[in-house]
């Protein structure tokens, strides 16, 4: 029962028919001239139309010279607002309100993309990937900065949107670097002092309601706690906060971390803790009479209830989560918490893709982004369809032939479902991950597949059936290189043997030949140094050819995993290349220098996979339509795997 979560809430002269927040989460669908695609209006309508109270619009520009990210928004011209009125008008038929993030990147702008150099508080050079140095701004120039978020806020009600905020949190973009002490090193008003840091913030605010009148609301986004040594506590937060509603705030949405040097609390991803940001938004709420809203890993309507039964925050921002599934509040309100598609903070297909400089997807969700393209339409031909394999891509295939109205059987080798998500979810703080598969297992069933595990699909089962339809997805196996001598003795295994329960998992000391991050995460799992009396030590040492590991990696587990390693005294080798695989160690060279382990009592290989498919050669002649999808294709992630099987099943 959820009491809270569908409760209705004032913020400002706003009504919010629920408690549940679509934050604002940079996409890249915008237009080229800064416009609100009709991609963009589409995803939003989703989410209102799925049950959303408060929509937050990405981050909109407030200057066409310094513009946010490689496909911005904008509201710095009045050409821009007939695009958001439409976006309005879309998500007000749907019964939820609109409000718009507006942000300058300051010192986040990207001289190599606008050729205009960066601007901030100071010229401190940039910690980001492109590390330029921001000209330091002029009093006159932040004077203007003011109008234009001002004017920003301005066309943001014109359109008919609902509220803006601002965002001010991370140590990030224009505002964000005002506000730290890191990046603003100016001796004028507007720094020395968090009172001068804090500044410019609040002149924007005076700026912003000067301009719409006192019944449109402004929100701001801020870090409750900065979690960096030097950086802003929860308390100095209060303190904000309090200065921040007495200027003319309605509402606070808190976050935490900074970028890039704390990422992973921003985008927190799986491992981290649950509403990780909730013990500072009820800090904040304790000193103020506004709403606070909370964001960060609330990725469950049983968690998001329970942030506002505890009195942690009035409002809950579920990002990622409405990523996955625009259903999730419709679906909690009627009580089938089971249907909801899981997020299971992955970071591929949302942030991981963004920062790759392309659009949004998401691992879970292959209709993220493309709803109407991806829409479900009933078959008029219904066909027999016979699925080989029961990881992510046989179970997605399965679950969308059998919703269009085909009828499907999907055999599984193995006694279980879900293929090499089974061993993904074994290293520590990936647990999140086995929540697919037990989705798609239910949701198979619920549309009708016929599921029969233990069982090979072979040219004679496929005689016996006689499908019309064959989709081939039996993934791959861990690639077992011949080139390296003494690969096939028998101290020597496969990280997938290992995280399937191998005894290697016991060795006192291993090697790990690979530092992809199946290799770090096998040596995550298996690493425990010998101060613990009463766990057993296990010494392991990764050898890599490349300069880094876990290049495959996003860059927030990334980072946890690394220290993780750091911690437990990994021993990585970087520019390894080995020669021979020893009966108790390896030999391999670096930099031209011959070196090796020794005393290993199991050498595991972490090289990659090779797909495994012979059965669409088998039984080429005797179906009529042969798919092959996922890791039978080419190994790839489960992003790549689930959006092909979901493309397919679509086209059948």
């Amino acid at each position: 029962m959820l009491k809270y979560l569908f409760k209705p809430i004032r913020i400002g002269a706003m009504e919010v028919r629920n408690r549940i927040v679509l934050p604002p989460m940079t996409l890249s669908y915008g237009m080229a001239d800064g416009t609100v695609s009709e991609r963009l209006r589409d995803y939003y309508e989703a989410r209102a139309k799925g049950g959303a109270g408060l929509i937050i619009a990405e981050a909109a520009g407030i200057h066409p010279d310094r513009k946010y990210g490689l496909f911005p928004l904008g509201l710095y011209n009045d050409a821009q607002v007939e695009s958001w009125s439409q976006v309005a008008r879309v998500v007000h038929s749907r019964g939820a309100k609109l409000a718009v993030q507006i942000m300058d990147p300051g010192p986040e702008g990207i001289k190599m993309l606008t050729g205009i150099q960066p601007v901030g508080p100071s010229a401190v050079v940039g910690r980001g990937l492109f590390r330029d140095v921001p000209r330091e701004l002029s009093v006159g120039e932040i004077e203007a900065m003011i109008e234009d978020f001002s004017g920003a806020a301005h066309r943001a009600k014109e359109a008919g949107l609902d509220a803006v905020e601002i965002h001010a949190a991370h140590g990030y973009a224009l505002v964000g670097s005002f506000l730290s002490p890191f990046s603003n090193k100016r001796t004028d008003s507007y720094g020395g002092s968090l009172e001068g840091r804090l500044r410019f913030l609040l002149e924007i605010i005076k700026a912003i309601r000067k301009r719409v009148g006192q019944d449109f609301p402004i929100i701001v986004r801020i870090s409750g706690e900065e979690r960096r040594t030097g950086g802003r506590t929860f308390q100095e937060s209060q303190f904000i906060a309090r200065i921040l509603v007495d200027t003319g705030v309605d509402a606070l949405e808190i976050s935490g971390g900074t970028v890039p040097t704390v990422m992973w609390a921003v985008v927190p991803p799986s491992g981290t803790p649950l509403a990780l940001n909730a013990p500072f938004a009820e800090a904040i709420k304790q000193v103020v009479d506004v709403p606070v809203i909370c964001v960060g890993r609330i990725n469950s309507p049983q968690i998001a209830e329970f942030v506002l039964e505890a009195g942690k925050a009035d409002l809950v921002s579920m990002g990622r989560a409405l990523h996955a599934d625009p259903e999730l509040p419709n679906k909690a309100a009627a009580g089938r918490f089971e249907d909801i598609v899981p997020c299971v903070a992955c970071n591929c297909g949302c942030i991981g893709k963004v920062q790759q400089g392309q659009q949004a997807t998401c691992t879970v969700n292959p209709a993220a982004g493309r709803e109407k393209e991806m829409v479900i339409v009933p078959t008029e031909k219904p066909k027999k369809v016979l699925v080989a394999g029961g990881g992510p891509a046989g179970l997605e295939a399965a679950r969308v032939a059998a919703l269009r109205g085909h009828t499907v059987t999907l055999c599984e080798k193995k006694e279980k479902l879900g293929g090499q998500v089974n061993l993904a979810s074994v290293p520590p703080f990936m647990q999140e991950i086995s929540q697919l598969i037990k989705y798609l297992s239910l949701q198979v069933q619920k549309a009708g597949v016929k599921v029969i595990l233990g069982q090979e699909v072979t040219p004679e089962l496929i005689d016996k059936i006689r499908p019309d339809v064959v989709i081939v997805a039996t993934g791959a196996s861990p690639l077992v290189p011949k080139n390296i001598p003494g690969t096939d003795k028998g101290t020597v295994v496969t990280a997938w043997d290992v995280l399937g329960g191998h005894e290697a998992g016991t060795a006192r000391k291993a090697v790990i030949i690979g530092g992809n991050l199946t290799g770090c995460e096998t040596a995550d799992f298996l690493a425990q140094p010998s101060d613990n009396l009463m766990a057993a030590p296990t010494d392991v040492t990764i050898l890599e050819m490349r300069d880094a590991v876990a290049l495959d990696s996003m860059a927030e587990p990334r980072h946890l995993l690394l220290d993780r390693l750091r911690e437990k005294r990994v021993q990585i080798q970087l520019r390894a290349e080995v020669k021979e695989i020893l009966d108790d160690g390896v030999v391999f060279v670096r930099d031209g220098q011959e070196e090796s382990v020794h005393g290993a009592e199991y050498v595991i290989l972490a090289m990659g996979a090779i797909p495994v498919d012979n059965l669409s050669t088998e039984i080429k002649g005797r179906v009529a339509e042969t798919y092959v999808i996922g890791d039978a294709s080419e190994p790839r992630r489960t992003l790549e795997a689930i959006t092909e099987a979901a493309e397919i099943a679509r086209k059948i």
